[in-house]
């Protein structure tokens, strides 16, 4: 029994790491946002299209805000609400957002502003 508990945790524990291996790094994270739009939804339903500036700031459709990367993550405050923030998963042009180890939505990384914004 023991050894079953230990192997499934072993393998939960590799699984992680794996996981946290494909995550991109702070000059990743910061060359594949800035200047450039990302397309996608987020796990609760909700659409977003934002175009990430490099002088910080967030534009998108009828709101703004500011982006940063701290660490490894990318950090993000809308209308004065708390700083929250996302390890990145990069695939071409395909964007995931991890929060607590666990996906949080996608996106479709766009070059420059497509948009407008």
């Amino acid at each position: 029994m023991k050894t079953v508990i230990f192997t499934g945790v072993l393998a939960m524990l590799t699984a992680g790491e794996a996981a946290a291996a494909d995550l991109a790094t702070k000059e990743q994270v910061h060359a594949a946002l800035s200047g450039n739009t990302v397309m996608g939804s987020m796990n609760d339903g909700s659409a977003y299209a934002e175009y990430y500036a490099a002088d910080g700031t967030v534009h998108a459709d009828g709101y703004t805000g500011y982006w940063a990367v701290l660490g490894d993550r990318a950090c993000f405050t809308y209308d004065n609400v708390a700083v929250e923030c996302w390890h990145l998963k990069l695939e071409g042009n395909f964007v995931s957002w991890v929060q607590g180890g666990r996906l949080d939505g996608t996106g479709s990384l766009l070059r420059g502003n497509p948009n407008n914004f």
